[in-house]
C-alpha cells in the first residue's frame, strides 16, 4: 500500500504491525472460530494497553496459549497457568491469563450450544456487518447497545475480560462493525 494513502488516524505513522492489521484485518469480516477466539483473547489481554502492545506480542500469544485453541486452552492446569506467569512474551497478569482459560470453557459451551461461535457473535446483526461511516475519528463510539448485550450476555455465561468496551473493540477487530472513517482508503461509505 502506498505511504499517501488515508487511513484511521489510529493507524498512521511507521509501525508496520499498526498498518497491516488496518489495511488487512480491522473492520474486515470473521467467520473462522478459532480466529475470532484469538482476538476475543487478544482485546481481553489489550484491557488497560495500547493496542500496538498486544499485535507486537501477538506471535508470543500464539505460541504460549497453543495457537489460541480454546479445548486446549480450557483444559489448562495451575502449572500452565504459573508457567504464562514467567513468558515475557505476553501480558503477564494473572487474572487476564485465568480469564484466557475461563473463556475458553465457555466458548466451548457456546459452540455447542449454538453450533458455533460464529453463528452466535453473528446471529446478533442477523448476519450483515454493521457500518458506521463515521466522519472523524471521535464518532467512534467506545461501545454501544449491541457491545452490551453481548458483554451482558457473555459475563452470565461465565466469561470475564468482556466488558461492553472491550467486545466493541473486538467487535470492530472481527468485522461485525465496521468503523473506517469515510476518508479511509478501506472506509465502503458511498
Amino acid at each position: 500500500m502506498s505511504e499517501e494513502m488515508i487511513r484511521c488516524s489510529w493507524a498512521t505513522g511507521s509501525d508496520e504491525l499498526l498498518i497491516h492489521h488496518h489495511d488487512h484485518e480491522w473492520g474486515v469480516p470473521i467467520h473462522d472460530d478459532r480466529l475470532l477466539f484469538e482476538m476475543l483473547i487478544l482485546e481481553g489481554a489489550q484491557a488497560g494497553l495500547s493496542w500496538i502492545t498486544i499485535l507486537r506480542k501477538r506471535e508470543a500469544y500464539k505460541k504460549a496459549f497453543d495457537n489460541f485453541d480454546p479445548a486446549k486452552i480450557a483444559r489448562y492446569s495451575e502449572k500452565k497457568l504459573n508457567a504464562l506467569m514467567t513468558n515475557s512474551g505476553i501480558v503477564r497478569n494473572r487474572l487476564k491469563i485465568e480469564a484466557a482459560v475461563k473463556n475458553a470453557r465457555a466458548f466451548l459451551a457456546i459452540q455447542k450450544e449454538f453450533g458455533s461461535f460464529d453463528r452466535y457473535l453473528w446471529n446478533y446483526v442477523s448476519n450483515a456487518q454493521v457500518r458506521n461511516h463515521p466522519r472523524k475519528p471521535g464518532d467512534v463510539p467506545a461501545r454501544t447497545d449491541l457491545s452490551d448485550s453481548i458483554s451482558k450476555d457473555l459475563k452470565k455465561r461465565g466469561m470475564s475480560f468482556v466488558g461492553s468496551t472491550i467486545i466493541y473493540a473486538f467487535l470492530q477487530s472481527v468485522g461485525v462493525v465496521d468503523d473506517h472513517v469515510v476518508n479511509c482508503f478501506r472506509s465502503k461509505a458511498s
